[in-house]
């Protein structure tokens, strides 16, 4: 069974997430922090599977929150929660070992899909390396992306899900499916957290 812990500091955010996240099959608890410096304290003791992390709060903050935390314990599992205004510390979290990002009004299958990738991947680390460091060169030079890949790969740096992109480009969220899948193999990445950091490195989203 999987515990959940939510490092939020605003109630109403914590309470949406917890009231989706209690229902997902698999998970038997879910925790509560409202400060890194919390979510730090907790998290030897409880050993939550999975933390859903807030990018911007008081005191440290979740960008360090998460370097510290993932320093200290290299398996542990964070998703970083953001809002569009925050690509530069989604991308800053993501080198610091963040597996991925949600945007903070996710609906609730994207959540519960997410929520189940991130933990089953748990089983299979080699499947989802951490990432080098986003001010690092890329070792390859940047592909050739289609504007349209480049429009969906801009979506997801702003935390969108597929289907908000998929509303603002007035497209199905299948077909924004499908061009992330190719922006993935062009880019040699396996999802959205890796797609997004490699972007920032190679200046395609900004």
């Amino acid at each position: 069974m999987t515990t959940v812990l939510i490092c939020d500091d605003s109630q109403p955010v914590r309470d949406g997430l917890r009231a989706y996240v209690v229902g997902i099959p698999g998970v038997s608890r879910v925790e509560i922090t409202t400060r890194g410096e919390e979510a730090l304290a907790r998290y030897p003791i409880s050993r939550p599977e999975l933390v859903l992390m807030d990018v911007r709060m008081p005191g440290i903050g979740g960008v360090e929150a998460t370097r510290r935390l993932v320093d200290a314990f290299p398996d542990a599992n964070v998703v970083v929660l953001t809002v569009a205004a925050d690509r530069d510390a989604v991308a800053l979290a993501i080198a610091a070992g963040a597996r991925g990002f949600l945007s903070k009004d996710v609906g609730h299958e994207e959540l519960c899909a997410a929520v189940a990738h991130t933990v089953a991947s748990v089983e299979y680390p080699s499947a989802n390396p951490r990432l080098e460091a986003i001010g690092d060169t890329p070792a390859t030079p940047a592909p050739a992306l289609t504007e349209r890949e480049l429009q969906v790969l801009r979506g997801m740096s702003q935390g969108k899900s597929n289907g908000a992109i998929g509303r603002e480009l007035y497209l199905s969220e299948d077909t924004i499916k499908t061009h992330a899948r190719r922006l993935f193999r062009k880019m040699g990445v396996n999802d959205r957290a890796q797609a997004v950091a490699l972007g920032f490195r190679w200046g395609l989203v900004r």
